[in-house]
């Protein structure tokens, strides 16, 4: 399959033209973590996003003094968000909790992507704040549960 073809299909990416699926292909490459690999360290530049096509994650607080994981994710979900904001660190740390596959886009050529490209730039923010968000959610959601706090379910 080529990277044009495995890009349309992912989740993230539904619904954008075949150009701007082109463009993300270019600064795209595939990418195989065995299981228990480190694929991003908490703390350390953001370099690349990434696009799970199949495997799985673990999305992890990492300290000296403990991992927790915060999140599982798995085959159409999306990890490595900071790499979209110039110069940021990596929040979460991310292992391989099986044999993954995915795609490892650019982080400085997506950023200038979507500086330079104002649709695409829309959408992919969007889509990214929304990562954020689950982010966030999940680690709200882990902790409560280590504090024996039960949340009450979203209004939506």
């Amino acid at each position: 399959m080529t990277l044009q073809h495995l890009i349309r299909r992912h989740a993230f990416t539904e619904g954008l033209s075949e150009e701007q699926i082109a463009q993300l292909a270019a600064i795209s490459a595939e990418v195989l973590f065995e299981p228990g690999a480190i694929i991003l360290r908490s703390g350390q530049l953001s370099e690349y996003l990434y696009l799970l096509l199949s495997g799985s994650v673990a999305v992890e607080l990492w300290t000296p003094q403990f991992t927790v994981c915060v999140q599982a994710l798995g085959s159409g979900d999306v990890f490595g968000w900071s790499a979209v904001l110039d110069n940021q660190d990596t929040f979460f740390q991310v292992r391989a909790r099986e044999r993954v596959f995915a795609l490892r886009l650019d982080g400085s050529l997506l950023s200038r992507l979507l500086h330079t490209d104002a649709q695409l730039g829309s959408k992919l923010l969007f889509r990214t704040l929304a990562l954020v968000a689950g982010r966030v959610k999940a680690t709200e959601e882990r902790f409560a549960e280590m504090c024996g706090v039960r949340l009450a379910a979203a209004a939506d």
